[in-house]
């Protein structure tokens, strides 16, 4: 409030008690002009002058009295007026302070509207990948069940081809075929392990397939004695064996079973003229030997 506005009422109260403390004072008479320009040599005798009349005492008091009501009310207004100040600038201050509160909240309230939206978009995206990380587990699961089925019948094939092996492919991949398992279906290898298995005797399988591999062999003969011979496989299909320098000769092939041998003494000579040639200690030529197919 502007400081005329608050002294105008205090003024206007201190006016109007100075108005009623003079009218409250005792009236003098005035002197009266031709009593004082009378000649003081007059020998005439003035009459006396008559007495003034007395201040009424209650009124006094109670004019006193209204001046100390006056005054305390006076007082207790200027008060008020000072509170009603102190307070409306403490409510202009305690509202700056909420409205900037306020804008803090709203913008707080707008960041955290704003992160909500992201999260909701960041879970909406999130499942999406589940569902289609979902769909790809669900076609590998179907997909595995399909390779172990795979995995199974290759094991069960395999097991039947290794039993035709020779005695040099057989002893070479023996740390493959003890790998097999037993029964496919409740095995704890994984899929890895056990295609890895059998892609390797079926490599080596091939490889040997692919060559005429030389080795030294102990035979047992028809009477039941043993001999020392050196054996000459052409791939898986074919075998021959020559020892005693000749002497002993037999023709294996390969079965369902193992391997079967069956003597043939006669074809020594042949026999001992192909070892002969695959260690170079003859020249290469051609050479009848019984050959049979199935």
């Amino acid at each position: 409030m502007h400081p005329l506005t608050t002294l105008l009422p205090v003024t206007a109260l201190a006016v109007t008690l100075a108005v009623q403390a003079q009218d409250a004072a005792p009236q003098q008479p005035a002197a009266q002009p031709d009593q004082q320009a009378a000649p003081a040599a007059a020998p005439a005798q003035q009459p006396a002058p008559a007495a003034a009349p007395a201040a009424d005492p209650n009124a006094a008091a109670q004019t006193r009295e209204r001046i100390e009501l006056t005054r305390d009310a006076l007082e207790k207004w200027v008060e008020t007026r000072r509170t009603i100040g102190v307070e409306r600038r403490d409510w202009a201050l305690g509202k700056d302070l909420l409205d900037s509160r306020i804008d803090v909240l709203d913008r707080e309230l707008k960041t955290l509207a704003d992160r909500t939206k992201e999260v909701e978009s960041t879970l909406t995206e999130a499942d999406r990948k589940r569902d289609a990380l979902a769909q790809e587990a669900g076609a590998l699961k179907d997909a595995s069940s399909q390779l172990a089925a795979m995995a199974a019948q290759l094991e069960t094939k395999v097991k039947g081809l290794v039993k035709r092996f020779p005695v040099p492919l057989a002893e070479k991949l023996k740390p493959l075929t003890q790998r097999l398992p037993e029964d496919s279906t409740s095995t704890t290898l994984s899929l890895a392990v056990r295609f890895q298995n059998v892609v390797g005797i079926i490599n080596e399988a091939n490889r040997f397939n692919r060559e005429i591999t030389q080795s030294s062999e102990i035979r047992k003969l028809a009477d039941g004695s043993s001999v020392e011979v050196t054996a000459v496989y052409l791939g898986l299909a074919q075998g021959y064996y020559v020892g005693a320098g000749g002497r002993i000769a037999g023709i294996g092939r390969g079965t369902p079973e193992g391997w079967t041998w069956t003597e043939s003494n006669d074809n020594g000579p042949a026999i001992e003229r192909i070892v002969a040639i695959l260690r170079n200690q003859k020249p290469a030529a051609f050479v009848p030997i019984p050959v049979k197919t199935n």
